[in-house]
């Protein structure tokens, strides 16, 4: 299925059902797994800055970061749609962002996301008419963590709930198709998700406050231990086996060799 072909199908999920189950990969072993339980949308996310490569934040991810984490990602999947993030500083205007947008595809991908509502009007636009699909994001958006002093719930003032809902409208005209609503009160997660006509996909917006919903992998998986949001729902303790196999490995290596069994 050609990648226009995948992201009217999600967009399509808006009417027709069932909900979009999203996910963040990395890499290729996790993508082919994750695709191959069924997974709708992978998303190589600025995430991995923070999850893969130890940074505080999605501050410090680069394309040179996205462009081989997105290649390694390509190769592991089949069938959901593939989507990369644009990082902090790759679409500052209109031909920035359509250029990142091709390597990305060139690497790989299918669909691209980028942050922020009404200021990126045009810059959806160029790529949406270059032929790849657009993902949206709005409410508390990572790359502007710094800017912000932290990540904060978003919807909690009449402004606030204003510039979301300009924002959705905007990019819905702009020809995204779909929009990310990250850390967006329920109730006006809710009123958002009623009031476009493309798929609103939540995290951290409560459940089944969005027409979907995508999660970071290592949450659900439990593969990263030093930090797990307050919504986040591990579903493995992937940090727990690693840890125990690992033990188990030392031990292994440095039993004694008075300790072996003796060959007959």
């Amino acid at each position: 299925m050609l990648p226009a072909d995948k992201s009217a199908a999600l967009r399509a999920r808006k009417t027709t059902g069932p909900p979009i189950a999203a996910l963040t990969a990395y890499d290729y072993p996790t993508a082919r797994l994750l695709d191959e339980a069924g997974v709708d949308l992978l998303l190589v996310g600025d995430s991995l800055g923070m999850v893969v490569l130890g940074f505080p934040d999605t501050t410090h991810v680069t394309m040179e970061h996205m462009l081989h984490h997105t290649a390694a990602t390509a190769r592991g999947n089949r069938g959901a749609l593939l989507v990369a993030d644009l990082p902090i500083d790759s679409y500052r205007n209109p031909a920035e962002a359509l250029a990142n947008a091709r390597a990305l595809v060139d690497a790989g991908a299918e669909a691209v996301k980028l942050e922020g509502g009404v200021r990126q009007a045009g810059k959806v636009r160029a790529i949406v008419a270059d032929g790849i699909p657009v993902l949206g994001h709005l409410g508390m958006l990572p790359q502007r963590v710094k800017e912000e002093g932290g990540y904060k719930k978003k919807g909690r003032s009449d402004a606030e709930i204003k510039e979301l809902i300009a924002g959705t409208r905007v990019l819905q005209a702009e020809g995204c198709f779909g929009i990310v609503l990250e850390s967006v009160l329920p109730k006006v997660a809710r009123r958002l998700t009623a009031a476009i006509e493309i798929p609103t996909i939540g995290i951290g917006c409560g459940e089944g406050s969005c027409d979907g919903e995508i999660a970071v992998v290592t949450d659900i998986l439990g593969s990263y231990p030093w930090f797990v949001p307050p919504f986040a729902v591990p579903r493995a303790d992937v940090a727990g086996e690693i840890s125990r196999a690992a033990k188990e490995y030392v031990a292994a290596c440095q039993r004694s060799p008075e300790s072996l069994p003796t060959e007959p």
